[in-house]
């Protein structure tokens, strides 16, 4: 069940509903069936794979917090973390290594995200910083919490659990500061991501016929389809839980306004990065080492992130590549600001923020070519061709009007993306959602329901388009 769809508004309306009736000593009891019903019914039997999972780790979490030794912590680990590599690659592997036909094995869907909230919450306890949840079903809610379980963000023990079992009082400014979140995120998906995922699909789906300009364009849409797409699920579920008075952590801070790759990693997807850092970097020796173990560090943590992702040699490809990125960052930090002041560009100016941010922007997006490509030959083929073949002259013809989007949605994709970048500036400097709410109500509803009337007509529901499944969703 999709966050945009009909059938989860009616969903969430009945938990609302349930949830605010009830007394609050058992309002954890409401978001627990809520979110195990959410499960059935986007995941269906896989359902019974998270219950076996939840009553696993809950029973390893309390060996563990009574018996403080490593075997056991390895143990609980590799418990975890086996059914994620057999669900992710099975299918990977009965096609590509045993040249089999494809087969419907099951999706545990959101597995990669609440395998890490387990594999956090064991280390957390080995190390003595959380104390582990006696009580079952208060510790499946923390695991299968509905609106972040199937794509994050990636919670701790202690930033949610209290949260979700203290039960909220009906708080009319944060239910309205939920429903801003949860527009905003419709916006992202059905103005931005989903539009730009048409042009996107079919140029790297017909990697023989486009070449040149094409990639570049679809490139950088999906650069920004990637980013809208997955910032609009977290919106919209930081919004629902805003509606019940839980705070979700924020998972992204505008990561194309960053100057580095550096920068850049403690932008996106911020909930992953810092897991990478807490449990994989740090205990690895992070960059106490030296500088030749540290660059090592580094390059492990990207390529577990890359594996992470997907089975593919694409995403190993992918993490290795910001991994790299990484290293050669810092290794050429100094001859770098050297050519800047050559070429006059002084530190701290407009051009020299531009040009850092440019630089980083390109990068990560040759990346994210190598990540959305079918395959690792595909990506390195489409890389290659943005640079070899030479054909600017199709931005000014029809044939990019014949990829699926009418010059109409051109020039709303392209206001869309403007709104984005504007409405992210502005964040940079206020609270939005604050200035709203200090509005008169007429003004505030009336901005609402403008909105939602835009959204509906010219985002995707608006040309006959049916919302894509969000990106990471997948993941």
């Amino acid at each position: 069940m999709s966050f945009v769809s009909f059938e989860f508004v009616i969903f969430l309306a009945a938990v609302i509903l349930f949830y605010y009736l009830l007394p609050v000593r058992m309002r954890w009891m409401v978001l627990l069936t809520a979110s195990m019903g959410f499960y059935v019914l986007s995941a269906g039997k896989a359902v019974l794979i998270l219950a076996v999972m939840i009553i696993v780790s809950f029973l390893f979490s309390l060996v563990i917090s009574r018996n403080r030794k490593k075997i056991w912590l390895a143990a609980a680990i590799t418990a975890t973390v086996l059914p994620v590599l057999i669900t992710k690659n099975l299918e990977h592997i009965w096609v590509s290594n045993l040249h089999r036909e494809s087969h419907n094995f099951i999706a545990v869907l959101g597995i990669s995200f609440f395998v890490m909230q387990m594999i956090a919450y064991y280390v957390d306890i080995y190390r003595g910083k959380t104390e582990p949840e006696k009580n079952p079903f208060r510790y499946a809610l923390f695991i299968s919490f509905f609106p972040q379980i199937l794509q994050g963000p990636i919670p701790r023990f202690s930033q949610l659990h209290e949260q979700l079992n203290e039960g909220h009082k009906f708080d009319p400014d944060k239910f309205t500061k939920g429903l801003q979140l949860i527009i905003w995120g419709f916006f992202l998906k059905l103005m931005i991501a989903d539009k730009a995922g048409i042009f996107v699909d079919e140029v790297f789906s017909n990697t023989d016929t486009y070449k040149g300009a094409y990639i570049w364009i679809a490139a950088i849409l999906y650069s920004v389809q990637l980013y809208a797409d997955f910032s609009s699920c977290v919106s919209i579920a930081q919004g629902v839980s805003e509606l019940m008075g839980i705070r979700l952590s924020d998972n992204f801070d505008h990561p194309y306004f960053s100057l580095s790759i550096k920068e850049f990693w403690g932008r996106w997807h911020m909930s992953l990065s810092s897991w990478l850092k807490d449990y994989i970097y740090i205990p690895l020796g992070g960059n106490r080492k030296g500088a030749a173990r540290k660059y090592l560090n580094v390059m492990i943590t990207f390529i577990v992130s890359g594996i992470w992702h997907g089975s593919g040699l694409n995403y190993l490809a992918w993490g290795v590549m910001h991994g790299m990125y990484q290293i050669t960052g810092a290794l050429t930090e100094k001859p770098r600001d050297a050519v800047y002041r050559v070429f006059g560009v002084e530190k701290n100016t407009r051009g020299y923020e531009w040009l850092k941010r440019a630089g980083t922007f390109f990068w990560v997006m040759l990346a994210w070519v190598m990540f959305r490509a079918e395959s690792l030959t595909l990506g390195i083929e489409m890389i290659c061709s943005m640079f070899s073949c030479f054909n600017p002259w199709v931005l000014f013809s029809d044939s990019i009007l014949e990829l699926g989007l009418s010059w109409r949605e051109w020039c709303m994709l392209i206001l869309s993306v403007y709104t984005l970048v504007r409405v992210s500036e502005l964040q940079k400097k206020c609270s939005i959602r604050d200035r709203i709410m200090a509005q008169p109500l007429i003004f505030r509803w009336a901005l609402y329901i403008l909105a939602i009337v835009v959204i509906f007509v010219f985002g995707t529901y608006g040309h006959g388009f049916s919302a894509k499944d969000f990106i990471y969703a997948g993941f």
